[in-house]
């Protein structure tokens, strides 16, 4: 049996919503501003776009911690981390810029987290995956299932980027990588150290936009990571 430490949910759980970018000048303003009606703060991270992201999204009022080149997702990500956790957030939930993910979603995040003693909520989007492409889908569900294996509990989209990280956790976990493979660390760690994860369907909006991800460089980078973690001693809680 599987003890996880015990996090109270919170009535008023401080949240902020982290957006890593590069080149997203088509969708950001009207993601920020969706956001922003919500009442949540958006924190930018941008990794060296060379279009007009930056400038976008800070006349939209975000806050734009700006990369000065390319680091990678997961650089961008542990900067967002850092920076949420100096300001005293309780919650701070990632999704990408491109406008694939549904900001009628985030509600259900913060509200699960309340309920919630989990100190992770991955977003699943396996359960409607209308206009995802095939071997995505195909990628997604072995993956998930390899690493679920991995950190004994079951989380069905592993590779999604659309998730609520709390701050016990964020305040403990030591991420080493900087790319695509960053979020598949984070739910290792987390596991290794105890926490519990569990996942929320959530909608993703397919129109046409090309991937970042490079299928033959991040895969074997994916894999070197997994042998890498294989080989290093689990820290628990």
């Amino acid at each position: 049996m599987v003890c996880f430490p015990k996090i109270l949910g919170r009535i008023n759980m401080r949240t902020c919503v982290i957006i890593p970018t590069y080149n997203e000048s088509r969708a950001i303003a009207d993601l920020i501003n969706q956001i922003t009606k919500l009442g949540l703060e958006v924190i930018i991270i941008d990794d060296g776009s060379v279009d007009d992201t930056v400038k976008i999204a800070t006349a939209c009022g975000a806050k734009v911690l700006a990369n000065l080149r390319n680091m990678g997702k997961g650089a961008s990500l542990i900067k967002g981390y850092n920076f949420a956790l100096q300001q005293g957030f309780d919650a701070v939930i990632s999704m990408d810029g491109d406008g694939q993910h549904s900001c009628d979603d985030l509600l259900a995040f913060i509200q699960k987290a309340r309920n919630s003693q989990s100190a992770l909520i991955v977003g699943n989007r396996m359960g409607m995956t209308k206009g995802m492409p095939v071997l995505r889908m195909m990628t997604n569900f072995l993956i998930s299932k390899f690493i679920s294996l991995i950190v004994k509990q079951h989380i069905p989209d592993t590779q999604c980027g659309f998730r609520l990280a709390k701050k016990e956790l964020l305040s403990r976990i030591d991420l080493s990588t900087s790319k695509y493979e960053t979020e598949s660390e984070v739910l290792i760690k987390a596991a290794h150290l105890g926490f519990k994860i569990e996942s929320i369907p959530v909608k993703t909006i397919y129109s046409g936009e090309k991937s970042q991800i490079n299928p033959f460089v991040d895969t074997l980078r994916f894999f070197r990571f997994m042998i890498l973690e294989f080989i290093r001693p689990a820290k628990h809680a």
